[in-house]
């Protein structure tokens, strides 16, 4: 596909846009609340005068479908599902075959390397203003030694250089990012720091009261990494030890049947409730507001996206008012601590169950991290968040 010339290319729109007479595209990897639907809520709200916004499968359990959605100044006016062969990363690169209508955009906005590489195309073809590419994770070896990740790592490469802007959710994976491809001091596209957010206008809250049983919420990808084994087992230490607990699990992934296996092995089957993956995010922010704890118990072993990113579930518990029980893995983990009401915990069950058990010490000592973890959070309203960034590549609400 072509890109036009090796060297950067870095441009603003000029003058700037306002949001309501902007063409606007999204294209990203996955169906899970996150930056880019926080981004199209955005624009929406801001009536948009055009938005087109691509949405291909990521994980196996994702299904195959491409979606093609747009909207006309704020309405919706067509989405499209297009099926595909979907075994991931393999079939990656098919992403490229999805037609979508032919208009001019203003600001294209590229959530994966594949996506950016069509914005900058559109670019050179005079079909595109301004190209962003907005990086939702970083690990240094994404898929292990082979062909795979050297075309991956190329293709990014490329990205990072020849857009006109770069969004990242954290320094570390700006840094990690710049490191793995040698980048040198101006020689790849503006870079802003674009952390996760959440709606709090819209967010339901916890009760500012401690009363029944104790109800841990994780939230998230069924994953080994995630750490969701050690944390059933930590429920299960709780309830032998005379704990009443009754915990949720909202998510999917490969682990799903067997951690549903496992806490039926350990004997709290009837103490945890496996929801699955919910679409509607609104139904997710009603299981945090009757949650009593956040749970991301992070696997502390080797690399992970995590170590370099600011991931989504921990913005939720936030807004939700949770106290969190977290591993020292994110970025954010020690600003949690200080100032969000947050436990960091060692990676293992006996460490985690006496992290649950610090956060419910006491309904005075719960209801203190609770009004921790609101204040913090609301550092991170994603109006606040996406404003300067979209300024700065032109585009504004005003």
């Amino acid at each position: 596909m072509p890109v036009g010339n090796v060297g950067p290319v870095h441009r603003t729109l000029s003058p700037p846009r306002r949001i309501r007479d902007a063409s606007v595209r999204i294209e990203s990897s996955g169906f899970a609340d996150g930056p880019a639907q926080a981004l199209r809520d955005f624009l929406l709200e801001h009536d948009v005068r055009d938005l087109m916004m691509v949405q291909h499968p990521l994980t196996p359990e994702g299904g195959n479908e491409h979606i093609v959605t747009t909207w006309r100044r704020g309405v919706l006016a067509n989405r499209t599902r297009i099926r595909l062969p979907h075994h991931p990363p393999l079939t990656y690169p098919l992403d490229v075959l999805i037609t979508t209508p032919r208009m001019h955009i203003n600001a294209w906005f590229g959530f994966n390397s594949l996506a950016v590489a069509r914005g900058l195309a559109a670019r050179a073809r005079g079909r595109a203003d301004v190209v962003v590419q907005w990086c939702v994770d970083f690990v240094p070896n994404r898929f292990d030694d082979g062909l795979a990740t050297r075309a991956y790592d190329a293709l990014d490469r490329l990205a990072c250089r020849r857009a006109d802007a770069r969004f990242e959710l954290a320094a570390a994976g700006r840094d990690g990012r710049n490191v793995r491809h040698g980048f040198m001091a101006g020689e790849v596209a503006p870079v802003h720091i674009v952390p996760m957010g959440a709606w709090l206008d819209r967010v339901p809250t916890t009760v500012a009261q401690l009363n029944g049983p104790w109800r841990p919420v994780y939230m998230g990808h069924l994953v080994e990494r995630q750490g969701v084994g050690p944390l059933l087992e930590a429920f299960a230490i709780l309830i032998r030890e005379g704990r009443s607990v009754q915990a949720d699990i909202v998510g999917d992934g490969p682990l799903n049947e067997p951690l549903r296996r496992e806490a039926a092995a350990l004997g709290i089957g009837d103490n945890v409730r496996f929801h699955g993956f919910i679409p509607d995010h609104r139904e997710v922010e009603a299981i945090l507001a009757r949650a009593s704890v956040g749970c991301a118990t992070y696997d502390t072993r080797g690399d992970s996206f995590t170590r370099y990113a600011d991931p989504g579930k921990l913005k939720a518990y936030l807004a939700a008012g949770l106290p969190i029980v977290t591993t020292p893995v994110a970025p954010i983990a020690p600003d949690l601590a200080a100032h969000g009401g947050a436990e960091i915990t060692e990676f293992n069950s006996r460490a985690i169950a006496d992290a649950i058990c610090a956060v419910h010490s006491s309904p005075a000592d719960w209801e203190r991290r609770r009004a921790d973890s609101l204040t913090f959070a609301q550092a991170f309203g994603w109006p606040a968040i996406l404003t300067p960034p979209l300024e700065a590549i032109g585009l504004t609400a005003l």
